[in-house]
């Protein structure tokens, strides 16, 4: 057949991904602190690739409130902003509501299992204090109704805002307080099962508004950037 005109697409697509993954993922846990500068140069370096895949990467953190840029400055590894984290909550939590809503009618048994089987995994996770795990395995659970919803917009939403409450995870499956989830999550299975659709989307909501009580304790009141200009 005709070579098509596009080869090597993807590859490139694959670099760019692959490298806002990494860093945002670095953010997410911890590696790159709140408030760290990032130099291109070094991110090249880690990543082996070439600056513009870093780049393009940096664009994306910045609109996902990962990172912040003074152009010519400075780019920095955004402070935990309890105002941006809020507003993150809000769309996340109403997301997930949506997904649960739109997904539940054709939830088959596999699925229920699959979010069976993560909410032990994730129950397991914070038995041992695997915050890592913790934070997959949750991910695992909701991530079977985003799937099951077959909503791009959802998806799409959601991968922008969900890295910026996955910091705010981490102090919370750190403490006893995330067990709660299990529990959380454990009600949403029933609800699914029994086919109230109203009553499962309020609860998924509902499992997301419980971060209100980490943006309350674990973050300053304040949207300082900890520099000095």
């Amino acid at each position: 057949m005709p070579i098509p005109q596009s080869r090597g697409l993807v590859s490139r697509s694959l670099l760019r991904e692959n490298a806002y993954r990494a860093i945002r993922d670095a953010i997410v846990d911890g590696t790159l602190a709140p408030g760290e500068r990032l130099s291109d140069a070094e991110l090249v370096a880690w990543l082996g690739v070439s600056r513009t895949p870093v780049r393009e990467a940096m664009a994306r953190l910045e609109q996902a409130g990962l990172v912040r840029t003074k152009p010519g400055r400075y780019t920095m590894v955004s402070p935990l902003d309890v105002r941006a984290a809020r507003a993150a909550q809000s769309v996340t939590a109403a997301m997930h509501e949506l997904a649960v809503r739109e997904a539940l009618p054709n939830l088959s048994a596999a699925e229920l299992g699959a979010m069976r089987d993560a909410n032990a995994r994730f129950a397991d996770s914070l038995r041992r204090g695997d915050v890592d795990a913790a934070v997959r395995a949750d991910d695992d659970f909701h991530g079977v109704a985003v799937t099951a919803c077959a909503n791009p917009a959802v998806r799409s939403v959601l991968e922008q805002f969900t890295p910026v409450l996955r910091r705010l995870e981490r102090v919370r499956f750190s403490s006893l307080s995330g067990r709660s989830s299990v529990a959380q999550h454990n009600r949403i299975i029933e609800l699914c099962e029994a086919g109230d659709v109203d009553g499962a989307a309020a609860a998924a909501r509902a499992n997301w508004q419980t971060l209100a009580a980490v943006l309350d304790t674990a973050l300053p009141d304040d949207d300082g950037d900890g520099t000095d200009g």
